[in-house]
């Protein structure tokens, strides 16, 4: 497996290093991802509300309007906030320290300008603090260098779990940022129902954890929190008993009984030999942790990723062989 250590892939940025930089941020994240909700068609579980992750930082994807569309991207590396439309016309917030209520007005006017209504709940969710966004003046930070390198903590997130996913054939989300938690997740089901889900996140109905956990799972993802360096996670819904004692890779993995998943310190891949390997290893085995004591069908379910390759290659026939 190729590795992706060299040059400083993988960053260092200690979580007590820039948490008014994230906590503003996740703010940040909540009103453009809240436009999106407000013109997206429902996608099971929520997956239309999602941001994810470009060469740049996070982007909405396009977002229909009208007989139109537009899109709206953080860019992490010019730290701008662009806002395109189909009709060639642009418009620019400047990513820098500044309350979240100014940067709620600023983002407003861009989309008045643009001709786009759109009229959204305008509190975050999933926090116990949930200032409305005009009224938010606590939330003002912003450092680049900080902002830079959580997006490329992303950005060797995404490449991995991206990885992970082709190894699935049934049902499973695409890696994507939920802005609610802000963590980077993508999710495998089995296929079948799950119980209901009891709710209970701060600010946000039930009924919306109802839609996210309606079918069995198995979730892993990356979250700027939960060690020195933010953590990866994984957990199942409904957890299957032996989940959380089914032995797990590497060493430096454990279960959370406060969070009620498995967690991974970032920090212990970023030091890895193998940062690529330890992470997956992590993701195999975890999910293996949910499959088998969920009595999931796996072999419906799993594949080789690498099955075509011989046929993909430059000059093959493309003709069956054997």
């Amino acid at each position: 497996m190729r590795t992706a250590h060299t040059h400083g892939a993988w960053p260092a940025l200690r979580v007590a290093d820039w948490t008014g930089t994230r906590d503003t941020l996740h703010m940040w994240t909540q009103i453009i991802g809240k436009i999106r909700l407000a013109h997206a068609p429902l996608v099971n579980h929520w997956w239309q509300v999602t941001l994810y992750v470009t060469p740049r930082g996070l982007t909405t994807s396009t977002i229909p309007y009208a007989t139109g569309a537009f899109d709206i991207e953080f860019d992490f590396v010019e730290h701008r906030l662009r806002i395109r439309t189909s009709d060639r016309t642009v418009r620019q917030v400047a990513l820098e320290p500044k309350p979240v209520a100014r940067f709620y007005g600023e983002v407003t006017q861009a989309l008045h300008e643009l001709g786009i209504d759109t009229p959204i709940q305008d509190r975050p969710n999933e926090v116990e603090q949930a200032i409305p966004f005009p009224e938010d003046t606590v939330h003002a930070s912003y450092d680049p260098h900080a902002a830079h390198l959580f997006w490329r903590q992303l950005l060797q997130a995404d490449r991995v779990l991206g990885g992970f996913r082709s190894r699935f054939v049934g049902k499973v989300s695409p890696v994507h940022f939920f802005w609610g938690a802000m963590d980077l997740a993508c999710t495998r089901f089995s296929g079948r129902r799950a119980p209901t889900h009891p709710g209970g996140a701060p600010h946000c109905g039930d009924w919306v954890m109802v839609e996210g956990y309606s079918r069995e799972l198995s979730s892993c993802g990356f979250w700027p929190g939960g060690g020195e360096e933010g953590a990866f996670y994984a957990y199942a819904y409904p957890e299957p008993a032996g989940f959380r004692d089914h032995p797990v890779l590497p060493d430096s993995a454990y279960y959370s009984e406060q969070n009620g998943q498995f967690l991974l310190p970032y920090e212990a891949v970023r030091t890895a030999p193998e940062p690529d390997r330890v992470l997956t290893d992590f993701l195999q085995t975890t999910y293996e942790a949910a499959a088998e004591h969920g009595g999931w069908n796996r072999a419906e379910l799993e594949d080789d990723p690498h099955r075509w390759d011989e046929q993909r290659r430059p000059g093959a026939s493309g003709r069956r062989s054997g």
